[in-house]
């Protein structure tokens, strides 16, 4: 009797920095080394990423990118002046622009998703992104000599920032926030930052709505170099912070007692995170409006391919996300050419399939 007692006990970890990584549907997912994963994604984003520069209303060849890329860099015949002004004015920083959104907004969702434990988390979730475009709005309708000079991304980063210490204040209990009232003071003034960004659309003029339309629902058009360095630097910093993070993510989706069993400063972690997603998040709706759904789905699209250690999921999360806004990108502007949409159309019409396919999946198992 003693001995089937023992056999049913779960195992104890032998040291406390050893983190649980793996569930029951991990061993399946894990033959494949994460090396490979890594190498195939980078190769397909190489690839999309291509595509990207190459297709569009004026097509062009692999060896015209090629040429003026060599070009600017003083290397070669020079391409000419169209071919020059296309590729490294529009193309690349276009290109550049949805490869970071893509990765941040995916590693954002990974990390509100494992902060919460909940997996409908998403990085608009703590009401940064309707903080952004109640800002970007704001701007768009008034004018930035109304508002000290903002520009529009500087007054879409202002709203985040402004709705993240709100609801740091409102989460508050007893010197600490919990998940519930993280999230619960995040919808809440997420609908308050709607509902102002509504109001003041009905101020616009008619001119304005376009600018404004795809601004919420988000475009990597208006990328250009002098807008992309202190995102690509912000976002890279959030994204390598967040990757070793993820023994630590393992443990808090087990819950708090077992986090703190196993070492993990609750506190500490969840202010961490929470303030690596929001910055992460407010600096890619700054540069790309509110792009929808990307944040949601990349991250379970990431566990399905390698299952749910964090550890594996963060780098091929950013990857997958990258790829993905490429590609979402490249389909928005040319499947109407020269009409361009904005891409949360598309985005949404992946995201809503897909999450009827996880959910159809889960009732099977």
């Amino acid at each position: 009797m003693v001995c089937t007692l023992v056999r049913r006990t779960p195992p104890r970890w032998r040291r406390s920095h050893e983190l649980p990584t793996r569930t029951r549907s991990d061993p399946r997912r894990t033959r494949v080394p994460l090396g490979a994963w890594v190498a195939v994604l980078a190769l397909t984003l190489v690839v999309v990423a291509v595509l990207g520069v190459c297709v569009g209303s004026v097509s062009l060849s692999v060896g015209d990118v090629v040429q003026a890329v060599l070009t600017k860099a003083g290397i070669g015949e020079p391409a000419s002046t169209l071919n020059l002004m296309i590729v490294w004015d529009y193309r690349i920083p276009r290109v550049i622009a949805a490869m970071i959104v893509g990765a941040g907004l995916t590693v954002s969702g990974i990390a509100l998703q494992g902060l919460v434990r909940n997996p409908l988390a998403d990085p608009y979730v703590v009401g940064v992104s309707s903080g952004a475009s109640f800002g970007a709005v704001l701007v768009m309708v008034l004018g930035s000599a109304t508002l000290f000079g903002l520009d529009v991304s500087s007054g879409a980063f202002a709203g985040a920032a402004l709705i993240l210490a709100l609801v740091f204040f409102f989460a508050q209990q007893r010197g600490a926030f919990t998940d519930n009232r993280l999230v619960l003071a995040g919808v809440a003034l997420g609908y308050v930052a709607t509902a102002g960004t509504s109001f003041v659309q009905l101020q616009a003029q008619p001119g304005q709505l376009t600018g404004i339309l795809f601004w919420t629902l988000g475009s990597v058009s208006g990328a250009r170099w002098d807008s992309l360095p202190i995102p690509v630097a912000v976002i890279l910093a959030c994204v390598l912070w967040l990757l070793p993070q993820g023994r630590a993510l393992n443990a808090l989706s087990l819950g708090d007692d077992a986090a703190v069993a196993v070492g993990v400063h609750l506190r500490r972690i969840r202010l961490l995170l929470l303030l690596v997603a929001a910055l992460c998040t407010a600096v890619t709706v700054s540069l790309a409006g509110g792009v929808g759904f990307v944040g949601l789905i990349i991250p379970h699209a990431a566990r399905l391919l390698v299952g749910a250690d964090h550890r594996r999921v963060l780098p091929v999360g950013a990857l997958l996300g990258a790829v993905f806004l490429v590609a979402v990108d490249l389909v928005a502007r040319t499947i109407g050419s020269p009409q361009e949409f904005p891409l949360t159309i598309f985005t949404a019409l992946v995201g809503g399939p897909f999450f009827l396919f996880l959910m159809q999946r889960e009732r099977e198992h």
